[in-house]
């Protein structure tokens, strides 16, 4: 799976960080006062990008701490200080260890994590991000002092590669901006001067469904964006009713604790149909979003904009991806915008995102229009036959009679030779994709064969055919024995003799088998002329065994040399 994308002169290769880790404890080792355990870490499917790391329970006691902010009880194993060096006391504790990995890896937002990451992938995330952040802000602040650096907005994003800035202008003091720095990510297919003309082209478009960008600087490596800070914060803060500055395990890790709450009827309407406005001016300008979700949709007096739209542009990997990968159908970058787009469109009306896809069991949602064009994007159905496009939602009963504001179209004139670059980016973002799902595709077939050829079923059914194969083999020997001995016993040769002018009998309906010949006796018959043919095989067997006469046995004498002489 192409995880690591091809690296620019004098770069290291660009990592996806969405690409799931998998991690297995191959065995333990005690080392004098303490145990260590091997663990076998996999980044997605592929057999060669796989690596072990050892850690102690300790290491586990480590991460475990830095996760408690999200408010999720994991099942770590419990501190034992007397007789943790038991053999059986470790098999135990290595299980417990087992499924901790498990629960963590598999979760949707701990799995993104940097101390997760930082745990099973030590080599690739020991970067110190933010220092490599400030260092790039503070140059691009000696070339424009206009901007000044209020406080650093740790942690309120999930990206392990994007850092938030509170920043001013010097000129309005009273405003608020919020700088965001990133690293440029493996799906980042235009060339340096495209990128710059795109993102400049994004920060003079003014439009009612997207987020104003004041000012964009990309580099050989990152790019520095500045856009007006929202106190309201997106729309997934509004629905969970948080406080956008807080760390982001904390807002959204435990969504049971939370006070989610989804929008009501007019609510969803309006904020969905102004989102597929927004979708629909990115997409008619030849551009490719791929990340939307409810933290990139920002919520003010009552309107919804699409935010973040750039990092389609700078290849970053979208949080939805392992799910889109899943599915060959969703193969285009129109079909992942109309899937996120369900996705996000099941969290406003529940109040929380889909605990998995596909979805059949949409009985919490009550709006039957609601449901209809979920159904249409999210159900089993829809995402092996494939998504709808942007204007068939659109048109909907759901979102075809909503008025808005703002009717007149926006349009984003986008020269020829800009246009035909994004063509290219999009042709080689979405056959990366394909590649992905296709080897993904293949490994989960290989997996349920190897899964189906070990199960107990399995194992018991190929258990009877080979006992009814070895039956049947026998039965074949038994017959074939058989026939060879009739065939044996029906030849001329174990026939008695009989004179030649004798006539032959007419066959019966059942032949038995011959009796065995009689012994030639001395007879004046006319049949004692004729010479008696010597039996063979089998039938000379019997025949001597009937003529045996123990009294015809000469007696024997030995000579017992067995005493020593001496």
């Amino acid at each position: 799976m192409a995880f690591l994308a091809k690296p620019t002169p004098g770069r290291p290769p660009l990592l996806d960080d969405t690409v799931p880790l998998t991690a297995t404890i191959e065995a333990s080792q005690n080392l004098q006062s303490h145990t260590e355990y091997i663990i076998r870490v996999r980044r997605g499917v592929a057999s060669e990008n796989t690596w072990q790391v050892i850690r102690r329970y300790s290491d586990f006691d480590v991460l475990n701490n830095s996760l408690t902010v999200c408010g999720i009880q994991l099942p770590l194993p419990p501190k034992k200080l007397i007789g943790n060096m038991d053999r059986e006391f470790i098999a135990e504790r290595q299980r417990g260890l087992q499924a901790y990995l498990d629960a963590v890896t598999q979760h949707p937002l701990l799995c993104a994590a940097l101390p997760v990451k930082k745990f099973l992938d030590p080599n690739n995330y020991a970067a110190n991000y933010t220092e490599i952040a400030l260092q790039q802000v503070s140059m691009f602040f000696r070339s424009d002092p206009k901007w000044e650096v209020l406080e650093p907005l740790r942690d309120i994003g999930w990206r392990i590669r994007k850092k938030y800035f509170l920043v001013k202008n010097k000129e309005e003091a009273k405003e608020r901006f919020l700088l965001s720095w990133v690293d440029l990510g493996p799906d980042k297919f235009l060339s340096d001067k495209d990128l710059q003309s795109a993102t400049k082209l994004l920060a003079g478009l003014s439009s009612p469904y997207l987020c104003p960008l004041l000012f964009s600087s990309t580099s050989e490596s990152s790019a520095l964006l500045i856009r007006p800070f929202n106190e309201a914060g997106s729309l997934r803060d509004h629905v969970r009713k948080v406080k956008p500055r807080e760390n982001y395990l904390k807002k959204y890790g435990n969504g049971k604790k939370s006070q989610s709450q989804s929008l009501e009827s007019s609510q969803l309407r309006l904020y969905g149909r102004q989102i597929l406005e927004g979708l629909r001016l990115l997409h008619d300008g030849g551009f490719f979003f791929g990340h939307l979700h409810a933290s990139n949709v920002m919520v003010e007096r009552g309107a919804c904009r699409l935010t973040d739209v750039e990092n389609g542009l700078l290849g970053v990997p979208s949080p939805l991806r392992p799910l889109v990968t899943r599915f060959r159908k969703i193969n285009t970058t129109e079909s992942m915008d109309v899937f996120c787009f369900g996705h996000l469109l099941y969290e406003m009306a529940c109040g929380r995102p889909p605990e998995s896809v596909p979805v059949d069991d949409f009985s919490d949602i009550s709006n039957v229009a609601v449901v209809s064009v979920l159904r249409s994007i999210l159900s089993s159905e829809a995402c092996k036959s494939g998504m709808p496009t942007l204007l068939q939602i659109i048109q909907t009963p759901l979102f075809a009679d909503v008025t808005l504001q703002h009717s007149e179209k926006t349009q984003m004139r986008v020269p020829g030779r800009l246009k035909e670059a994004l063509k290219a980016a999009k042709e080689r973002l979405e056959k990366r994709l394909q590649e992905e799902q296709k080897m993904l595709h293949q490994h989960r077939r290989l997996t349920r064969a190897q899964s189906h050829h070990g199960s107990e079923e399995e194992k018991k059914r190929r258990k009877i055919l080979a006992r009814k194969k070895c039956r049947q083999s026998t039965f074949e020997n038994e017959d074939d024995v058989s026939v060879r001995n009739n065939n044996n016993s029906g030849s001329g040769a174990s026939s008695p003799p009989t004179c030649p002018s004798s006539p032959t009998p007419p066959p019966t309906g059942l032949v038995l088998p011959p009796p065995p010949p009689p012994l030639p006796t001395l007879d004046s018959s006319p049949c004692s002329s004729v010479a008696t043919p010597l039996p063979k095989g089998r039938p000379a067997l019997l025949s001597s065994i009937q003529a045996f006469n123990k009294g015809k046995l000469k007696k024997a004498s030995t000579v017992d040399r067995s005493q020593a002489v001496f």
